[in-house]
Parts: structure tokens; C-alpha cells; sequence
């Protein structure tokens, strides 16, 4: 890897083309280097992963909505469109639209891949956008599979290097550059082209944080899909000829000068040399649960808590525990834990969203039901159970140094993303325990591997796929690098019949 100094520049510097950063990852997704085998088998398993999840979101209603969104734009003149997950094979929309129906739908129940590390991350995001070009464009799995490579390793790249939640700028800042430069990677554009359009795509995705703040509302699956449809259009402009706001990132008025550290900031970006390999994706890792990602060891920590110690989940047991205080690292105390200081995160009543970023209440379920799903322990019902309500009440977190430093370790090996728990009884006993990965990290218990993708894709996808589409798909996607164009088209899921017609499409402008 190579490491680039980024700073900002006043104007009579003309800081030239090629020293801007958006130029270098232009040059990274122009580089011809191949996809090793390793990164190959991963994108196959983002791909189940992103399909399982999608599956289980079909007939929620952002997804219902950004559906029906699409299903007013059908295919464009220039290529053959683009599918939308839940719609037959034959069905296509122009690829902007698909971009956003499918990315809505894929991150709606927050359950799909992550990385995290000077910011937050969901790489999958990438996928729908690059293959709903690739599916319009006409190109094969070998190029999907290249576009994929890139905008992963673009947005890991640029999440290592460049806090942006510091600033209250949301994560998917970083993600209109990487699928611009995954779908410039994918389409063979030059550095030039690509370097507009990675512009356009940041300049058009910088928004504040508060979709993610307080009251979280069904925005928070919308806003990478977003990402996702500027970055499609971005690459259209940007080979139309047209330009971006030049230089983006180094610019005094620029993103870093204004929205993030400001004129005297700094950042070393790493990025691959000339030739070698995009491996970024090895990096990130996938979910067991449907939540936060920082969740994942505490859901995990808490199943065990409670098969290891039934004095503290049976009947009255919220009444014989005295508080329950999780220590971890920065990130989590302050954006799902107390530190946040949102009042909606002990709330009963508040949104699916809300409660996902709430580790007081996901540890609490998680404690006393042994187990998470995706629905169940989201009801509402389940929320406002008066023994859970009263455990909640008793959560804390706080902010321990070593576990923020393990955190934000570049060592894979050290990275941690859980903490200690320490549960004081009335009796003045305690229960003390901690976890640094999740259970399905690589270096977890029990690492996920193309098994793992493939069985959770069958659990979620059982109940709204007919068995045979099931199998389609999983032949199919195991394929990928050896598909022609015609066959990309098949890299949906299909509904059974008559599912998507059990909702009412909402109505609007189109």
C-alpha cells in the first residue's frame, strides 16, 4: 500500500490534477491488476449475504416504497435496465432506480457487512449500485466481480484514513466515491472520467449526521441507497463530459477545509500501488444479527450470560440485579450506548431504527431471551415487556481507554470491537465477563465462511422465495466469475407469487 498525504491547498497553490486524491483513486480503479481468488470467493459471499438480507426487507415499507419508486422508471434507452430484487426476471428499470430500490432494501434491517475503523462502514452498499450498471451495461461476472473489488477497497481505504462522524457528517460521504470509481472500474472508464465523477459522487452525498441521531428514522436504509443512485448518475455526467467541483477534498472551500478537520488538517490515505491487488474486502466481515455492528459481540456475550447464569433471566431475576455497566470503546459508548445521550435509546415506544443503535436495550433482550432475531426482538411488544423495561433501565455503558485503542488498532489480530460487562447483584455479587469479536468475525468463535452465507440466506429468504428460486440464485451467484452478460440479469431473488401484491404500493409524484 501506498500512503497519501492529503491537506488543504489555498487556490494559488493549483494543486495540480494528479496530486488530488480523487485522481489517485481514479488510478486505482483504473489499474488492470487482477482479482485474486481469495477476494473472488468473498464478493460471491457478499453477494448471498446481500440477497438474504434484501429477501427478509421485501415487504417493509421504505422498501415497498423505494420499490414502487423504481417501478415508475422503467428501463432507459441506452442499455438493457437493470433488475429490482422481489420482481420477475423479465422485469427491468433504468439503473439508477434499481440501484436505489436494491439498496434500500439492503440495508433496511441493518444486517448485512461492516467495517469499521477511523469511520463506519457498510461496503456492501456497493454492490447495488456496480451491479445494476453491470446488468444495463451488458458485462460479464469477470467485470462485476472487478467493479465490486474497487469500490470495496475504496471505501475501506478511505474509512481507515478519514474520520467523518467527528463532524457529524454521515458515513456514506465515503461510499458515493467507491461506487463511482467500482462502476468506472466496471465499465473500463479512463482516470480522467472516473476522477469527475468520484467528484460529483462526493460532493452530492455529504450530509449531516442526524439520520443516525435521536429519533432514527426509515432515512437511515435510504441514505446509502442514495449514495449509491448519485454515484450511478455522477458516472453518467462524468462521461457526457461533464466536471466536478475540482480539487473536492484539498479545495479551501472544500470537504475536508469545511466539513471535516479544516484548513490545517492532515490525513495519511492508504491506498494499493500500481499492480497490486485490491484485498480490502478480506477486511470487512458480515453479521450473525440484525443490528449495529458494534452490537454483534454484546448480542453474542449476552446469549452466553444467559445459558451460563439463569439467575439473572428467570421470573423477577431484572428485581435481584443491581445495574448492569458494559465498558468498551469510544465509538460504542457514545453512538449506541448512554454516552450518546439520546433518550430514545431507553424509550419503548421508539422506531425499529432507533432501538437497533441502542445497546442498553439490545443487550437487555439478548440477556434475557438467549437468542436475536431480526423480528421477534424488535416487536413492539417485545420492547415494552415491564421486566425487560426494567432491566434496560439499569444499562449503562462507559468508555474503558484499552478498549478504544483496540478499536482503532491497524493490527487485525488486535482490533476488538466488545468489551467488559460487569453486572452487580442487590446482593453486592458480581458477574463479570468480556468478548472482543463477534461470534461470525474471522476471528470469532464461529467465523462465517460460504456456509454460513449460504444458511442464512435460506432462514431469511424461506418464508418469501419459492425453494427453487432459492437454488436458482445460489447456483447462479456461485458462478459469478464465469457469467456471461446475458446471464447477470439472473442476480436477483424473485418473490413467490403474489407476495409483493399482499402490500399496498404507496403513491407519490411518479
Amino acid at each position: 500500500m501506498e500512503n497519501h498525504d492529503v491537506r488543504v491547498h489555498k487556490s494559488e497553490e493549483n494543486l495540480a490534477r494528479t496530486d488530488q486524491l480523487a485522481w489517485k483513486i481514479a488510478e486505482v480503479a483504473t489499474d488492470p491488476v487482477e482479482v485474486t481468488d481469495e477476494v473472488t470467493d468473498m464478493v460471491i459471499n457478499r453477494m448471498i449475504d446481500n440477497a438474504a438480507v434484501a429477501a427478509a426487507s421485501l415487504l417493509r415499507a421504505p422498501v415497498v416504497s423505494a420499490r414502487s419508486q423504481a417501478n415508475a422508471h422503467p428501463v432507459s434507452v441506452g442499455g438493457s435496465g437493470a433488475t429490482v430484487f422481489g420482481k420477475t426476471l423479465d422485469r427491468r428499470f433504468s439503473p439508477e432506480w434499481a440501484a436505489w430500490a436494491n439498496g434500500v432494501a439492503v440495508r433496511e434491517l441493518d444486517y448485512h457487512d461492516t467495517f469499521l475503523a477511523a469511520d463506519y462502514s457498510h461496503p456492501g452498499d456497493n454492490i447495488p449500485p456496480i451491479l445494476a450498471v453491470a446488468q444495463h451495461a451488458g458485462r460479464d461476472g469477470r467485470d462485476l466481480v472487478r467493479g465490486i473489488a474497487t469500490g470495496y477497497e475504496i471505501q475501506i481505504d478511505l474509512v481507515k484514513a478519514i474520520c467523518l462522524h467527528a463532524h457529524k457528517i454521515d458515513h456514506v460521504a465515503h461510499l458515493g466515491p467507491s461506487a463511482a470509481a467500482g462502476i468506472g472500474t466496471l465499465l473500463g472508464l479512463d482516470t480522467e472520467t472516473i476522477f469527475q465523477a468520484i467528484g460529483q459522487a462526493l460532493h452530492t452525498t455529504t450530509a449531516t449526521r442526524q439520520s443516525r441521531k435521536g429519533e432514527i428514522s426509515s432515512w437511515k436504509a435510504h441514505a446509502p441507497a442514495f449514495a449509491g443512485k448519485m454515484a450511478v448518475e455522477a458516472v453518467d455526467r462524468a462521461m457526457r463530459g461533464e466536471t466536478s467541483p475540482t480539487p473536492i477534498y484539498e479545495g479551501e472551500d472544500g470537504v475536508i477545509a469545511w466539513m471535516l478537520d479544516g484548513p490545517d488538517a492532515r490525513y495519511s490515505v492508504p491506498l494499493p500501488a500500481r499492480g497490486e491487488a485490491k484485498l480490502a474486502i478480506l477486511d470487512s466481515y458480515t453479521k450473525e444479527h440484525s443490528a449495529e455492528y458494534q452490537a454483534q459481540a454484546w448480542i453474542d456475550l449476552a446469549r452466553k450470560l444467559h445459558h451460563e447464569h439463569p439467575e439473572l433471566t428467570g421470573p423477577g431475576a431484572a428485581d435481584t440485579i443491581e445495574r448492569i455497566v458494559i465498558h468498551t470503546s469510544h465509538h460504542t459508548h457514545f453512538v449506541i450506548g448512554s454516552g450518546a445521550n439520546d433518550p430514545q435509546k431507553y424509550d419503548p415506544s421508539a422506531s425499529r431504527e432507533t432501538l437497533d443503535h441502542s445497546i442498553p436495550y439490545i443487550f437487555t433482550v439478548a440477556l434475557q431471551d438467549g437468542e436475536w432475531h431480526h423480528e421477534r426482538s424488535y416487536a413492539p411488544e417485545r420492547a415494552n415487556r415491564p421486566e425487560t423495561v426494567a432491566l434496560w433501565k439499569k444499562v449503562s455503558t462507559e468508555e474503558d481507554a484499552e478498549w478504544t485503542r483496540r478499536y482503532h488498532s491497524l493490527d487485525p489480530a488486535e482490533k476488538a470491537f466488545g468489551g467488559r460487562v460487569e453486572i452487580t447483584m442487590k446482593d453486592g455479587s458480581t458477574i463479570v465477563d468480556e468478548i472482543a469479536v463477534a461470534d461470525a468475525h474471522p476471528l470469532g468463535a464461529r467465523p462465517f465462511a460460504r456456509e454460513q452465507y449460504i444458511a442464512k440466506f435460506r432462514s431469511l429468504a424461506e418464508h418469501v422465495l419459492d425453494e427453487e428460486e432459492i437454488e436458482r440464485f445460489l447456483a447462479l451467484v456461485q458462478r459469478l466469475p464465469e457469467l456471461a452478460a446475458d446471464d447477470l440479469g439472473g442476480l436477483t431473488i424473485v418473490a413467490k407469487p403474489g407476495l409483493l401484491a399482499s402490500v399496498a404500493n404507496p403513491e407519490g409524484l411518479f
